[in-house]
């Protein structure tokens, strides 16, 4: 099967999960397959397995690309882990990879580049309603400045000027006004200074570290006895969520729901990085049903 994408942590997550011929596996952000396809090269349990995406021209892209037989969800990953438990579903290998895609990033027309001007949109599922337009014309100034803080990790003191700044300039409808208007408030910065800003937008979007947190605690119940876990984040937000999670489940001896496997997070070296430079940030965290 022809790959799209480069998945992040490719090897790591292979050596992590250890997939065997015949495995049920649980993709709960498949995006492109860029995992599942080598995962699923090894299982072979196409039938059994299941890929879960919010984003609709990533389950297009699913169907054509991964025989018919295979169970795909269309929704964000909260909603179908209680599908999955409401049918008594269990796997013995679940992945979430809870970065944005390359193709997602790469097309100016979902409003997530820096790089390639599109409309202010940002939303990983168009059904939603609320637009990164609502919020960057809409939010108020002092809403705008929470968000950038809290979920771009922004100094208050820089937030607050972002938003002030955001708030005389409009209207502002596509990302290139945005990332421009952030630059010609911003001293020099290695890496684009409207960076957190979009983060923040993002999440706040797609309420990304709600999903995160309301969906963490039910995994474990989906995983059989022995059954491994990988959990791949992207910023500090996300890390915190799946560290104190991962912490908490297995922090109750015999009675704990799962065993970590690995007390640091695996992060991308050498090769990867030349290849893939968006995997600078990703970390992979390795987790074991008791």
């Amino acid at each position: 099967m022809e790959k799209f994408h480069i998945p992040v942590l490719l090897s790591e997550v292979l050596a992590g999960l250890q997939p065997q011929a015949g495995e049920k596996y649980l993709d709960l952000t498949a995006g492109y397959g860029g995992h599942a396809m080598e995962i699923l090269d090894v299982t072979q349990s196409y039938k059994t397995s299941c890929l879960v995406d919010r984003d609709e021209n990533a389950i297009n892209y699913l169907k054509q690309h991964f025989p018919p037989e295979i169970r795909l969800i269309h929704d964000d990953f909260y909603s179908a882990v209680l599908q999955l438990l409401s049918c008594g579903d269990t796997f013995d290998m679940i992945l979430a990879d809870f970065g944005v895609s390359s193709p997602q990033l790469d097309d100016g027309s979902r409003g997530f580049s820096l790089k390639n001007d599109g409309p202010l949109d940002m939303r990983m599922d168009a059904r939603d309603r609320l637009t990164a337009d609502d919020i960057i014309n809409k939010y108020s100034e002092r809403e705008l400045a929470r968000i950038f803080t809290t979920y771009g990790e922004e100094p208050e003191g820089r937030a607050r000027m972002l938003a002030r700044e955001i708030v005389r300039a409009r209207p502002i409808h596509s990302t290139r006004e945005l990332a421009d208007l952030i630059k010609a408030k911003s001293g020099y910065s290695k890496i684009h200074p409207a960076t957190r800003v979009f983060q923040a937008v993002r999440i706040e979007v797609n309420e990304e570290l709600a999903e995160i947190e309301k969906t963490l605690p039910l995994i474990p119940r989906l995983l059989k006895p022995k059954g491994r876990l990988g959990l791949i984040t992207f910023h500090s937000l996300e890390d915190r969520l799946v560290k104190n999670f991962l912490r908490d489940a297995s922090s109750y001896g015999e009675e704990s729901e799962l065993e970590i496997i690995n007390k640091k997070p695996i992060v991308a070296e050498g090769e990867e990085l030349v290849i893939n430079p968006r995997a600078r940030s990703a970390k992979l965290r390795l987790a074991r049903r008791k």
